[in-house]
């Protein structure tokens, strides 16, 4: 029955994650969704600004924290272990929807595309930021990325598999191939207002901090393994660091 509810809760936390997803892209991009980053009543300036940045600094504070080591330990010592992932993924689910609705808006225009083509052309280089995020996880493995392979596991009685270091295709020409994407399409708006700009600058700064943080993790978990790799293979600037040159003698 434990791992009946386990499995329930895990599947409800990957559900929750994927529809914060899709609402994420039109909340971005000002396409489908109610609420958008540049929709809803404009109040004092800084309000706003003090309102926005207290929900991004909440989105970072509890990924930073719940990614740490030290806390996965903590947490497990109150829920089964095989939950651990989806708990994150869920609570930073909730985050988001916290701060899809509570966004206030700045509505200063810092850039414009006039031209309808190219208007065209940069909404459709944001979604292609998403769909990079989107592949990115699935060539490593999005469903345990996201907490429902441990879940499965654990309803079938099955152990994970230790980790293993691999780089499969977008991982060889950049370390970080989901961050670029978010990148992406954060920056890539035909309409640059102040309040998207805010957004994508913080987020920018804190996918700086937290590859900083994960591949320090990553570097006490596979050792010299992933520190040939950091060497060989751009952070998120595809091919700006190249194989290393053989030395003629």
């Amino acid at each position: 029955m434990t791992k009946i509810v386990v499995f329930l809760y895990g599947l409800a936390a990957y559900l929750v994650f994927f529809f914060t997803f899709l609402y994420a892209i039109g909340f971005i991009t000002g396409l489908a969704v109610p609420k958008t980053i540049d929709s809803g009543t404009v109040g004092k300036f800084d309000e706003s600004l003090i309102i926005d940045l207290l929900l991004l600094s909440l989105f970072a504070v509890q990924h930073s924290v719940m990614a740490r080591k030290s806390f996965k330990q903590w947490l497990t010592g109150f829920i089964p272990k095989s939950a651990e992932r989806s708990t994150y993924v869920l609570l930073a689910s909730l985050v988001l929807i916290l701060l899809f609705v509570e966004w206030r808006p700045i509505s200063s225009v810092v850039w414009h595309v006039t031209n309808p083509q190219l208007a065209v052309a940069v909404t459709s280089l944001s979604f292609f930021g998403w769909l990079l995020v989107l592949l990115s996880t699935l060539m490593i493995n999005h469903f345990e990325l996201f907490g429902l392979q441990q879940v499965i596991f654990n309803l079938a009685g099955k152990m994970a598999s230790e980790p293993r270091f691999k780089t499969p295709m977008l991982y060889e020409i950049v370390r970080h191939p989901i961050y670029l994407g978010f990148i992406i399409a954060f920056w890539a708006a035909p309409v640059m207002t102040a309040s998207h700009l805010l957004f994508a600058a913080v987020t920018t700064a804190y996918i700086f901090i937290g590859i900083a943080l994960e591949e320090r993790d990553l570097v006490e978990l596979f050792g010299d393994e992933y520190r040939r790799y950091r060497k060989r293979v751009s952070m998120l600037l595809p091919f700006w660091r190249g194989q290393p040159k053989t030395v003629k003698r």
